[in-house]
């Protein structure tokens, strides 16, 4: 069954069992500072697992695009991508697992078409934070209709046995991983994850025996129910959450491979139009060693253009960093299977066939092919000559390199460690990436800047100074949009306990007497201690009424309105769509003070601003 298909019937088969679908979050997620980019289904519904009513009701789908930078080494397997598409399906409180388990089982099986013989699935074994999930598997007996003998094949395959149990490190799920490591106020939960089986034979390199966690390329993990459960506690307990969620995620690549009986991803109809375009323009087939670079750069290559298709630029920060990161590391293979041609054309030959594969998705495909053609190839004639000196002072060094050496190339050059691996083998010299990354940490330890702790999991960031920043944020935008003109519309934010990020249209730099207005605009209002009140409207209505909303393609149908002022007797100073959090009133915030105004690019503006008593 072909991806699209898989997609349509997922949406519409939990349609069918009540479910509302949600529109996707973007790929950087606004107000959120603790994760460089949308990782899951669940970074834009956290607080509505804690708890807080979500406009569509208690029953979401969705199909949410994802990005996990960790992964970016692990690409080069056929099993591993950084990019992918996530199905997804939620229970706020509503149902739980003797309906979300069976309700997978049989989209599985009577939708997508899988053989139950190849399905095999993994549950909570239970620790000192939280019980064995006995549920679970009693409700996977009767799917399976068959028992769970007493412990056994905990250690091995016995494909008679349908139900294997593991520990946290498998079978729970936050965004930080296992109990341990989950920070106070992130939630989690046990899960139980289904497995397809390909049937391939176990190499003995991954161990003496095949498990369902094998990295041997025998199994695939195709889906995670996760029954978010618990909130992590100062103390380190875990405390129940005020409702018991189902938080579903399943692969859309993945589930396609199990479908077209392709234990490699990069095999399935979702990759195989860029592997061919990458052959096409190397003149290199897809077999032997081949294979892993084709497979980096189309990863990387749908992950970049998709990126850069949604706003972002290459830069040497944060999300900019790893998009520039991206592009680089797919250029060096490129470099490599084409024997040291690195044409710029190639790049965007593929760019064009990824943009070619999301037409449905895009509105403005024609405008999104050209920014991405122009990004890349600005990025690639910086690149070349990065390149070129890259590759000398590994010419002038080579008898004296060491794993700083890498380090350093890898800082002021983008040169991934492994590609400084490949270039000094041929030289029969060799540096162990446990010395490299010895050289990492010391980098990071030196390092202090509001990155720390950004590919950590966790909660958005939702402090009470952050609160107040971020209702402060839409008392700025509405400022700047009376001071400099309505033509003023917010292009992101980034908030943090420690200052407000807020970029915005506009041609110039602002001028001094500007910012003076917009502070003082804004310490009024705050000073007049206006209540903020949250309501749930019609998306068209709300913009009807005035509401701001621009990000538009994101929101649902029904949405949350933040209203500063009395709406009633239309008499407010800002509206707009947002999840929040916010303050109950202005006066919460006590003052902010503007620090730095400066230009992001062509046509947007930044501003910084920090919470502080006005004079």
């Amino acid at each position: 069954m072909q991806a699209e298909e898989i997609r349509t019937k997922f949406i519409k088969f939990f349609q069918n069992k009540g479910h509302v679908e949600i529109p996707p979050a973007p790929l950087v997620p606004p107000n959120d500072p603790t994760t460089l980019f949308t990782g899951s289904g669940m970074q834009q519904l956290v607080p509505f697992l804690k708890g807080e009513p979500h406009p569509m009701g208690t029953r979401l789908v969705d199909a949410q695009p994802c990005f996990r930078a960790e992964d970016i080494e692990e690409v080069g397997d056929g099993r591993h991508t950084t990019f992918f598409e996530m199905l997804g399906n939620w229970g706020l409180g509503d149902y739980f697992k003797k309906q979300q388990l069976p309700w997978f089982f049989e989209f599985l099986t009577q939708e997508v078409g899988l053989q139950s013989d190849h399905l095999y699935v993994t549950v909570f074994a239970g620790d000192a934070n939280a019980k064995r999930d006995e549920e679970s598997i009693n409700i996977w007996q009767e799917i399976f209709e068959t028992t769970l003998p007493a412990r056994k094949g905990t250690t091995g395959f016995d494909p008679t046995i349908k139900i294997y149990t593991y520990g946290a490190d498998k079978n729970w799920w936050s965004r930080a991983g296992a109990p341990a490591s989950m920070p106070a106020g992130e939630i989690g939960g046990p899960d139980s994850e289904v497995f397809y089986d390909f049937n391939l034979p176990h190499h003995p390199s991954f161990g003496k025996v095949c498990h369902l966690n094998c990295d041997c390329g025998r199994f695939l993990e195709i889906g995670n129910s996760v029954f978010m459960q618990y909130e992590k506690q100062a103390d380190g307990s875990l405390k129940p959450l005020p409702q018991k969620n189902v938080d579903f995620g399943g692969g859309l690549e993945r589930i396609a491979a199990a479908s077209q009986a392709s234990p490699d991803i990069f095999q399935t109809d979702l990759f195989l139009p860029l592997i061919k375009a990458i052959e096409e323009v190397t003149g290199s087939h897809y077999a032997g060693a081949y294979k892993s670079p084709m497979q980096v750069i189309s990863d990387h290559l749908r992950a970049a253009t998709n990126m850069v298709a949604q706003g972002l630029e290459p830069s040497n920060k944060t999300q900019g960093y790893i998009l520039r990161r991206l592009l680089r590391r797919a250029a060096i293979k490129m470099y490599r299977l084409t024997d040291g041609r690195t044409p710029i054309s190639a790049i965007q030959t593929v760019a064009r066939t990824v943009i070619k594969t999301y037409e449905k998705e895009y509105k403005d495909i024609e405008t999104k092919r050209q920014r991405v053609d122009i990004i890349f190839q600005q990025e690639m004639e910086k690149f070349t000559k990065t390149l070129d000196r890259g590759l000398q002072q590994i010419e002038k060094q080579a008898d004296r390199v060491d794993a700083k050496f890498a380090f350093d190339l890898f800082q002021t050059y983008g040169f991934p460690f492994e590609i400084t691996q490949e270039l000094l083998a041929q030289k029969g010299k060799k540096i162990e990436k446990a010395e490299f990354e010895t050289e990492f940490k010391k980098h990071q330890e030196r390092s202090r800047t509001a990155a720390h702790g950004l590919f950590k999991g966790g909660l958005a960031d939702q402090t009470q100074d952050t609160t107040k920043l971020h209702t402060a944020t839409h008392l700025l935008h509405q400022a700047l949009r009376l001071v400099v003109g309505e033509h003023v519309r917010q292009e992101g934010s980034n908030i943090t306990a420690e200052r407000l990020r807020f970029d915005f249209s506009h041609p110039r730099a602002l001028t001094a007497g500007q910012i003076t207005k917009i502070q003082a605009l804004v310490n009024q209002k705050i000073k007049a201690d206006i209540p903020v009140i949250k309501t749930i409207e019609e998306k068209n209505k709300a913009i009807h009424s005035g509401a701001l909303g621009f990000f538009k393609e994101t929101y649902p149908k029904k949405v949350s309105v933040y209203t500063i002022g009395n709406d009633i007797e239309d008499n407010w100073f800002s509206k707009e769509l947002c999840g929040g959090p916010h303050v109950k009133s202005t006066g919460e915030i006590g003052g902010i003070q503007i620090i730095k105004e400066q230009a992001v690019q062509s046509g947007i503006r930044r501003i910084y601003a920090k919470l502080h008593p006005p004079s």
